[in-house]
C-alpha cells in the first residue's frame, strides 16, 4: 500500500478507494483535490478530518488543491442531508469565502516555489463562463438519469421515508461536483478527488465523467464519516457548532471541547487530529491507560489542535484560564487574560451589575461585598474571611483589604471567590 494510503489506513481515516489508486500513488507525485462549500464564514472542526488529510497528503510529496465551491455553494450539496439547503445571497457568499480562504492558508505549505505547493480554487471561476446549453450537452449527456438516482444520497431523499424529496436544483449538483474534477482534471492535471464517505456518489460521478470525455482513468478516496461514541453529533455543543473562527468559538473554548472528550473517542481521535506518529501515539495511549485520571490524550490532542489552529500564544492562554477555573492561579494569571476568554471562563457563574459609583462608596470590603450580593449575609462574609476563605481577583483577602479600581479585570469585573469552587462576578459599569 502507497504511504499516503497507509498512514491514513492505521489512523482509522480510509474508508475506500478506487482500485489502482495506490499504484498511482507510488508512481509519482500526484495532484488531487477536496472542496469545501462556503455554507458559513467559518469552517468548523468537523472540517479538520479533511484538512489533515490534505496536510497528509502533502507531506508524501503529493499537491493538494482546495476547491472552495463558489457555484455549488450556491445550490448545497444534498448528500447527507435530510433537507434542501436555504440558498444563499451573492453577498454572503462572498463574505464566506473570504472567511474560509484566510483559515485554510494557514494549513498547508503554499510557497510557489515548491513542486507541491498548495493552491486554493474557487470552482465559480470556471462555472461563471458556462453555458447552460453548453453543459447539458458536453457534460449531462455523460451521465445517465440512472446512473444519477442509482446513487444513495439520491435515493434517501426520493425514498418513500423523505417527505421532502429532492428539487432538480440539488439533483443537478452530482453532475456540477463531477465537472469540477473534469476541470481539474484538464486544467490542473488532478487525478484525484478526497472526501467524506457520503461524498462517494458525487465523487465517483466525476470519476466517470473524465472516462466517458477523455477515455483516461481518475481517482477516489474517501474517509469516515466522525462520530461519537455516546451517539451525539461530533462538533457539538449546547452553543452549536465549534467553529474555527476565534470570534465564534474562542480558543478557549474550542481548547476545552477537546479537553472534555471521552477516553474512547480520544483513543480514536489522537490518531485522526493530531500528526504524531504510530510509535509516538501508541506510547501516548500506554501512558493514558496507566493513569487515566490524568487524562493524557486529552491534554495532548487539546493542546496540539489549539496550536496548529489558533496559536501558541492561544494554547497558553487557554491553559492559563483551564488552570484559573480548575486549578492552581494567581492574579497575574488574569491579568493576561483578554475580555472574551475571561468570560468564556466564569460563563454561567452568578453575576451583577454594580454602578462605579457604589463601588467607591464603600471603603470595608465586607461592606461592598454585601451589597453585590456575594454571600447571604454581612455577618457570614466576615467570618468567611476571617477563615481565610475569600479571594478577590485570586488574590487572598483580610478585613482591612482595600480594593484599588485600578485593579479591575480588563478595566471592568471583580472576581470574588470562596472557596475553590464557588466563584461569582461583578461587572462595573
Amino acid at each position: 500500500m502507497s504511504k499516503f494510503l497507509n498512514e491514513l489506513k492505521w489512523r482509522g481515516m480510509l474508508h475506500d478507494f478506487i482500485p489502482g489508486c495506490e499504484e498511482q500513488l507510488e508512481k509519482q507525485s500526484c495532484t488531487g483535490y477536496i472542496g469545501f462549500d462556503p455554507t458559513a464564514d467559518s469552517l468548523h472542526i468537523g472540517s479538520l478530518v479533511q484538512i489533515l488529510i490534505l496536510m497528509h497528503f502533502q507531506k508524501y510529496g503529493h499537491k493538494p488543491i482546495i476547491l472552495i465551491g463558489g457555484a455549488t455553494g450556491m445550490i448545497g450539496d444534498p448528500s447527507g442531508k435530510s433537507n434542501e439547503r436555504n440558498l444563499l445571497s451573492k453577498e454572503q457568499l462572498e463574505k464566506n469565502i473570504d472567511g474560509i480562504y484566510k483559515q485554510l492558508s494557514r494549513f498547508l505549505n503554499f510557497d510557489s516555489k515548491k513542486q507541491n505547493a498548495a493552491i486554493i480554487c474557487n470552482n465559480n471561476d470556471w462555472f461563471k463562463d458556462v453555458n447552460l446549453i453548453d453543459f447539458i450537452r458536453d457534460v449531462g449527456k455523460h451521465i445517465t438519469v440512472n446512473y444519477m438516482v442509482a446513487k444513495e444520497s439520491v435515493k434517501k431523499r426520493l425514498s418513500n421515508e423523505s417527505k421532502v424529496g429532492m428539487s432538480f436544483t440539488e439533483f443537478t449538483y452530482q453532475l456540477i461536483q463531477a465537472f469540477d474534477f473534469y476541470h481539474l482534471f484538464s486544467n490542473k492535471n488532478c487525478l484525484l478527488q478526497m472526501g467524506g464517505s457520503d461524498q462517494w456518489g458525487n465523487i465517483t460521478s466525476g470519476v466517470e465523467l473524465i472516462r466517458k470525455k477523455t477515455g483516461q482513468k481518475a481517482f477516489a478516496i474517501t474517509c469516515p464519516l466522525i462520530t461519537k461514541s455516546d451517539g451525539t453529533k461530533f462538533g457539538k455543543t449546547e452553543d452549536g457548532n465549534v467553529w474555527l473562527d476565534r470570534e465564534k468559538t474562542s480558543p478557549y473554548k474550542f481548547y476545552q471541547y477537546w479537553l472534555n472528550i471521552s477516553d474512547e473517542d480520544a483513543k480514536k481521535y489522537i490518531k485522526i487530529f493530531t500528526l504524531y506518529s504510530e510509535s509516538e501515539i501508541t506510547e501516548y495511549i500506554k501512558l493514558h491507560n496507566e493513569a487515566p485520571h490524568k487524562r493524557v490524550l486529552q491534554n495532548i490532542i487539546a493542546e496540539f489542535l489549539t496550536n496548529l489552529v489558533h496559536s501558541k500564544e492561544d494554547l497558553d492562554k487557554s491553559k492559563i484560564a483551564s488552570n484559573i477555573l480548575f486549578g492552581k492561579s494567581t492574579s497575574e494569571d488574569l491579568e493576561q487574560l483578554d475580555e472574551k476568554t475571561f468570560l468564556d471562563i466564569f460563563d454561567g457563574v452568578p453575576n451583577v451589575t454594580i454602578s462605579k459609583d457604589k463601588l467607591n462608596k464603600f471603603s470595608q470590603i465586607q461592606d461592598f461585598l454585601h451589597e453585590a450580593g456575594f454571600l447571604s449575609s454581612k455577618s457570614e462574609i466576615i467570618r468567611s474571611i476571617k477563615q481565610n476563605a475569600i479571594s478577590i481577583n485570586k488574590q487572598k483577602i483580610d478585613l482591612s483589604y482595600n480594593f484599588d479600581s485600578n485593579n479591575l479585570i480588563c478595566g471592568k469585573y471583580i472576581l470574588a471567590q470562596r472557596g475553590k469552587k464557588y466563584y461569582y462576578l461583578i461587572t462595573i459599569d
